[in-house]
């Protein structure tokens, strides 16, 4: 036998394809993974996920003037200091409340000390006829009729800024006009006023006029002075609006409108943060008010 006859035998065999898919894959069933090892997501209480919620709202990024409380005076001086070149520019004071579930949105009207612009006239659209119509029609408002408007205010021809209604016609123009005027807070209703027998007495009171009203998160915006105007003047239309917005709240008790319009005193809306500003100058907290 010859060394090279030898040598192919003692060469291993050929390994075919099949033979090295068998070595690389098993063949065998696959492992399932145990139930006892499954990773359980926690379910947290609603006491863990409100301290999860203030420890997250702990660590965000906060405006250096969140924390900054001041006095009503040193905050206009500020103002004053950042706006020297705008001398016209205006005092905007803002009032946030913690409007709960079911809380009406504050709202009234207001007649400053000492004006910070012209105040813009309502138009008025009044429900009323006879004697009352004319009335109406003497005191200054814009549309005076009775229920045949209800079908144009529904379809947006007549257009007011403030309805009134007397109270024998309340009941002819609710069906038409509730899903109307409602959502929007004009609807004509006993407990704002809007629904009298007075009219006229009404709208005259009303005239040099201005609605203040908070939006659907209950924060209240009005410009409230020039920066033009004496510091004593700044204060005490600041002191005037504050009064109005915390009887609208329930924050000072208003014995006379709470027995005109009966059910005992309102609830409370309590006032979080009364912020003043003005138009190029930061937003300051106020703490004396």
């Amino acid at each position: 036998m010859s060394l090279i006859s030898a040598a192919l035998r003692c060469r291993p065999p050929a390994l075919s394809f099949t033979s090295l898919l068998a070595r690389q894959f098993h063949a065998g069933q696959p492992l399932l993974a145990r139930k006892g090892k499954e990773k359980k997501i926690p379910v947290l209480s609603k006491k863990q996920l409100a301290a999860k919620a203030k420890k997250k709202a702990a660590k965000a990024k906060k405006s250096i003037y969140d924390s900054e409380h001041m006095t009503l005076l040193d905050a206009i001086n500020v103002l004053r200091a950042v706006e020297v070149a705008s001398p016209n520019s205006t005092y905007e004071l803002v009032v946030k409340t913690a409007l709960g579930k079911g809380s009406t949105i504050p709202k009234g009207r207001y007649s400053l000390p000492r004006e910070a612009k012209k105040a813009s006239g309502d138009k008025i659209l009044v429900f009323a006829e006879g004697r009352a119509a004319e009335e109406a029609r003497q005191a200054g408002a814009d549309i005076v009729g009775g229920p045949e408007l209800a079908d144009g205010v529904a379809n947006g021809r007549h257009q007011a800024t403030l309805f009134l209604c007397t109270p024998d016609l309340i009941r002819a123009i609710t069906p038409k006009l509730g899903r109307v005027l409602g959502p929007r807070g004009l609807m004509p209703s006993e407990r704002r006023g809007t629904v009298t027998d007075d009219v006229g007495g009404y709208i005259r009171k009303l005239k040099g006029t201005t609605e203040w009203k908070g939006d659907k998160a209950g924060t209240i915006r009005a410009p409230i002075a020039k920066l033009d105007f004496p510091v004593e003047d700044v204060i005490k239309n600041v002191k005037y609006f504050m009064t109005l917005v915390k009887r609208a709240t329930g924050n000072i008790r208003d014995a006379q409108a709470e027995r005109e319009k009966g059910g005992g005193p309102r609830p409370v809306i309590p006032i979080t943060k009364v912020v003043l500003s003005s138009r190029q100058g930061p937003g300051i907290r106020i703490s004396d008010v």
